[in-house]
């Protein structure tokens, strides 16, 4: 019975294939009705597609190639290397299978240590943005830009979908948690914004309300001309702490409340025109009895000097206003004049006073009497020429002296 062989397998004459692994042989088929040499390259070249295969992982192992898939390649090719229908050297195969199990077992450890860092921050950045929308929904309702504050959330909303749609997966229960903060934290911003608004639309009734009622105020103020002024001038203050209310209407309001000023303050100029001709003639009368006053002399007849203080007065309250930028200087002028007369007034009544009198012969005699004691001690220091008493003596009778003098000016 004739054979074909090669160094891993044999054909027998009935066109059977048999591999050669480990010393003893394994059919691996039957390729009947051709050459025997054909029938072995058939099974050979089923070896070279195997073959093929494990170089193809090796490559794919050496470039770490999809760690996970690997793994699946290599129990693959290990499973149909336990008795493959292939003549080849098939234990180097599975020799070569074998040792990428080391390789692939490492590869799927890093990408698995890679996964949860990328897993990390993807939870990290989710909960960042969870973050920045509970800090916009927690604002305080009366100080948030809610226009701004509607963009960033939108924002935020986008970006939780992009790294949702392209970030590493997150475990279900992690992902929902922070879903369910985020979907709360856009809930509750909603409400507090429709919250506000509704508000908003009511402060905004009542202060057109009020601001109609100062228009209508203030018109009615017109018809009192430059006395209202000071009324009006309320009303304004009435205005601005009404706030401002959105659109036309309040511009509409105000041109309405302006026009009354305006009205008001025309009247005011008018008589203000009017008075200054009248004030800067009372300015020249005022201003020429203030030269009369000033000839007043209450030191040589202080009776005279009252009656005509009196009459300058008398003639000043009649001449009326002066404009306002000269009163102050005017006013200032006659009650310096007032004044004078009035210390000289004050001075006779002080030294007429009998009680004065009274008390300030009492603070005479005791000075006198102060006076007489510090000489006499004075005279002993000086015999007994002790330096100290001497100079504290000296110093007494100096001070006593002085003071005596007052008073006798005070009485004269």
């Amino acid at each position: 019975m004739s054979t074909t062989t090669n160094s891993f397998g044999r054909v027998d004459s009935e066109n059977n294939v048999y591999v050669t692994e480990s010393g003893s042989e394994r059919k691996v088929g039957q390729y009947p009705n051709v050459p025997a040499a054909d029938a072995l390259a058939y099974f050979e070249r089923k070896f070279a597609d195997i073959e093929a295969q494990v170089r193809i992982l090796e490559q794919r192992v050496a470039n770490k190639v999809d760690a996970h898939g690997l793994k699946k390649a290599a129990q693959k090719l290990a499973e149909e290397l336990k008795e493959p229908a292939a003549v080849g050297d098939i234990a180097d195969l599975r020799r070569r299978v074998s040792n990428l199990d080391t390789k692939i077992a490492a590869l799927v450890a890093e990408k698995h240590e890679s996964s949860k860092e990328a897993t990390a921050e993807a939870i990290a950045k989710r909960t960042e943005i969870v973050t920045k929308a509970e800090a916009i929904a927690n604002q305080d309702t009366t100080k948030t830009q809610w226009k701004n504050s509607t963009v960033e959330l939108t924002a935020l909303f986008e970006e939780w979908q992009a790294v949702q749609k392209n970030g590493p997966k997150v475990s279900k229960s992690e992902a929902d948690a922070l879903w369910k903060r985020f979907s709360s934290a856009r809930t509750r911003f909603e409400g507090n914004k429709r919250q506000y608004f509704a508000g908003l639309d009511a402060v905004t009734k009542a202060a057109k309300s009020k601001k109609a009622d100062i228009v209508a105020r203030a018109e009615a103020l017109v018809s009192k001309g430059a006395d209202a002024v000071v009324e009006y001038r309320k009303l304004l203050d009435e205005w601005k702490a009404s706030g401002r209310t959105p659109g036309k209407s309040d511009d509409a309001m105000w041109a309405q409340f302006k026009a009354a000023g305006d009205a008001i303050y025309s009247a005011k100029s008018e008589q203000v025109a009017v008075e200054s001709v009248e004030y800067a003639a009372n300015l020249e009368t005022k201003l020429a009895l203030l030269k009369e006053a000033e000839q007043i002399d209450p030191t040589k007849n202080l009776a005279e000097a009252k009656k005509q203080l009196a009459a300058v007065q008398t003639k000043w309250e009649k001449a009326g206003k002066v404009p306002k930028e000269k009163l102050r200087e005017t006013e200032d002028k006659l009650r310096a004049i007032e004044a004078k007369v009035r210390k000289v007034e004050e001075d006779e009544w002080r030294k007429s006073d009998p009680e004065v009198i009274e008390r300030s012969n009492g603070v005479l005699a005791q000075l006198e009497d102060s006076i007489k004691k510090l000489e006499a001690d004075l005279a002993k220091a000086t015999a007994a020429k002790d330096a100290k008493k001497t100079a504290a003596a000296t110093e007494a009778l100096a001070a006593r002296k002085a003071w005596l003098e007052v008073v006798k000016a005070s009485m004269a």
